[in-house]
């Protein structure tokens, strides 16, 4: 790849990198210059490894409405979350930037290196190694300071307790960054790390709404358009719109197990398709 590099207070070094704790001293970057994008707004998302369905369709779901509407998408190219929110910005023509824990030119993962190279073509690889530098543990720790440096507001969309984007959270806050999650079912380990983050503090994220509030931004028209999802959330969405509103009316009348039900609220309350009225009654949003 043509690497290219930026000095810690040099010309084009990303200002919100200048200002944390244990800046970069050097960026090695390859793609779209960072001058392209820096000026827009940022969202990072980060997450858990062992994604869970759930989360790859959150995940997916929220990039795709901030990346169509021009939203810089960050992440670190790793398994699970991260490389879906890339793919997720990449199917929406948007742009996307990937934080990397070593060499340009030795891209990590492997199993990464087409995702890499497809980033390039409208996004950015930044990392703070340069060529030939050793992948050390301590290197992924590290990254996620740089992920959290760059971003306006950083959002974790599934993690376990001791998932390492809670270290992303603790460089957000330390840095005065807005810290978002997404809530998820209190029985699954998977969002353990994400209700307990919106415990201390962190606000939630029930749709992409949320974030272009957080963003001081305007999202797209929320125009009625055709909805295309699961069979679970057509049948849901039929009988709240027919006015069965209680939640405990909607389980016995679809029949949907209450994990699946509860689910599959919350993914219509993503999509913008309806919202919580208290009570435990759903409306039409």
């Amino acid at each position: 790849m043509n690497v290219n590099k930026l000095k810690l207070n040099g010309p084009g070094y990303p200002a919100s990198l200048a200002n944390i704790a244990s800046p970069p001293g050097e960026l090695f970057w390859t793609g779209v210059p960072p001058t392209q994008w820096l000026d827009k707004p940022k969202v990072s998302v980060v997450g858990s490894r062992k994604i869970t369905p759930y989360g790859k369709v959150v995940t997916t779901r929220i990039v795709d409405q901030l990346a169509k509407s021009g939203v810089v998408i960050i992440s670190g190219l790793a398994y699970g979350v991260d490389v879906t929110a890339h793919q997720a910005a990449l199917a929406a023509n948007g742009i996307t930037v990937a934080i990397l824990p070593g060499d340009l030119n030795d891209i990590y993962p492997t199993a990464h290196t087409h995702i890499a190279r497809q980033i390039t073509l409208k996004g950015t690889l930044i990392t703070e190694y340069d060529k030939g530098s050793i992948n050390f543990k301590s290197n992924f720790i590290a990254r996620n300071r740089i992920v959290s440096g760059l971003c306006d507001v950083l959002i974790i969309t599934e993690a376990a307790v001791n998932s390492g984007s809670l270290h992303t959270a603790r460089f957000a806050l330390e840095q005065g960054k807005t810290v978002m999650a997404v809530p998820g079912n209190i029985t699954s380990p998977i969002s353990e790390g994400t209700n307990n983050l919106i415990k201390s503090g962190a606000i939630p994220v029930t749709s992409a709404g949320d974030i272009f509030f957080a963003l001081g931004i305007d999202g797209p028209a929320t125009a009625r358009r055709q909805f295309k999802g699961s069979a679970s959330e057509q049948m849901v969405l039929s009988f709240i719109k027919n006015g069965l509103c209680a939640q405990d009316e909607l389980a016995e009348a679809t029949e949907l197990d209450s994990r699946v039900l509860a689910s599959t609220l919350t993914m219509l309350e993503i999509e913008g398709l309806i919202r919580p009225a208290g009570g435990g009654n759903w409306i039409l949003a």
